[in-house]
């Protein structure tokens, strides 16, 4: 089904508006996993055969393969993601407002570079709307079977002084329905968003965070997960901080990484008009610096903090080595506009070969060692 996709799902996306088809396709997957013969027939096919299970955040994970977060912003497909095997999901980023967006058009391929440029400015129905929609579904189908994260981010209006307050707004609003939150303080959509990497900024948007988790969990047992997402365009010092004042400040985690604003080489003039265009760029250009920021993570805090691998992700061997680099879990974005949905059964089926190549007993003992065994060899 992946060799189809290429040979003919692909070729027809150059005929279509890139966020038209995007929105098209979450509505095919819907309707598809709204009908149980035709969502068996998604499992049937996309869902993976092999268990590569792993625990992360006290949760146990079918195999460490989810969607990132950009795919899905309000949770249309939810029991779609589910029906073609994914190990977990990301919607968002979700705003305290309700949001339409920077104008049109604001997504753009480039093909030959297997690479999405987007400026799509955190278009979404807002924290209000989409918790709606989270407790219809969970009313009608229940819980998901497979972990739901919530990827957070500040409202365009909203000053940078009082984005705190945007944040823990929106986590309340969402907490009930999500098993994880992501802070997205590194899209390069939102004007001046990046200055919250900063420390004050971080601090104060943590430290809502945490307020209002606590508040909601009752107890530090029953605290939900919130990590935060960082940027690939920080410089190695700069990342090394930022992972010290997070890990102060009760973030759980990191996602590595968020889009660039950096362009590789185009291989033509049709990629060098996408990748004149403002936004940040995802996809396959990706991988070599997100991978190095999973390993310099990795190494300064010894394994002891999980870390999600996103960037990049194209096949099993990509996430292979942002797992031995250093990542717990791993992510794809772009990967199912130019792979399709059978990117997830690629991807888990190699990891379980790959594992059962090696030494490891498991997944857990596979996570950094190839930074472990550059900090041998040294």
């Amino acid at each position: 089904m992946g060799r189809a996709y290429r040979w003919f799902g692909r070729p027809l996306l150059k005929f279509q508006d890139s966020e038209k088809a995007h929105l098209r396709s979450l509505r095919i997957l819907r309707l598809l996993a709204g009908n149980p013969i035709s969502r068996s027939v998604l499992r049937m096919i996309y869902s993976p055969k092999k268990r590569v299970a792993i625990t992360v955040f006290g949760h146990e994970y079918t195999h460490p393969f989810g969607l990132a977060a950009g795919m899905d912003k309000n949770a249309m497909a939810l029991r779609g993601w589910d029906a073609i095997g994914l190990g977990f999901t990301e919607i968002g980023g979700v705003t305290q407002q309700e949001q339409s967006g920077n104008e049109r058009p604001r997504m753009f391929r480039a093909d030959n570079s297997l690479a999405l440029v987007n400026r799509m400015g955190f278009n979404n129905n807002g924290s209000k709307k989409i918790a709606m929609t989270l407790e219809k579904h969970h009313k009608r189908h229940g819980k998901s079977d497979i972990p739901l994260w919530v990827n957070i981010g500040k409202s365009k209006t909203t000053p940078l002084d009082q984005a705190h307050l945007d944040y823990q707004s929106t986590l309340s609003a969402l907490w009930n329905y999500a098993d994880v939150f992501v802070v997205n303080v590194s899209s390069p959509n939102t004007p001046n968003l990046r200055e919250l990497q900063k420390d004050d900024g971080l601090i104060r948007i943590l430290e809502a965070c945490h307020s209002a988790n606590l508040h909601l969990a009752g107890n530090e047992e029953h605290l939900k997960p919130v990590l935060i997402k960082v940027a690939p365009d920080l410089t190695d010092e700069q990342l090394k901080h930022m992972v010290v004042t997070a890990r102060a400040h009760h973030a759980a985690g990191i996602v590595v990484s968020n889009t660039t604003l950096e362009r590789p080489t185009p291989s033509g003039v049709k990629e060098a008009s996408v990748f004149a265009q403002q936004g940040g760029l995802s996809g396959k250009p990706l991988f070599t610096r997100s991978t190095e920021m999973i390993r310099i993570v990795h190494e300064m805090t010894s394994g002891d903090w999980p870390i999600i691998g996103v960037g990049g992700v194209f096949s099993a061997d990509d996430a292979w080595q942002k797992i031995t680099a250093g990542a717990c879990l791993v992510q794809a974005y772009s990967a199912f506009v130019f792979e399709g949905p059978s990117i997830v059964k690629t991807v888990v089926s190699g990891i379980d070969q790959r594992l059962k190549d090696s030494s490891f007993k498991n997944l857990e003992e596979a996570v950094g060692s190839a930074t472990k065994n550059t900090t041998n060899e040294g």
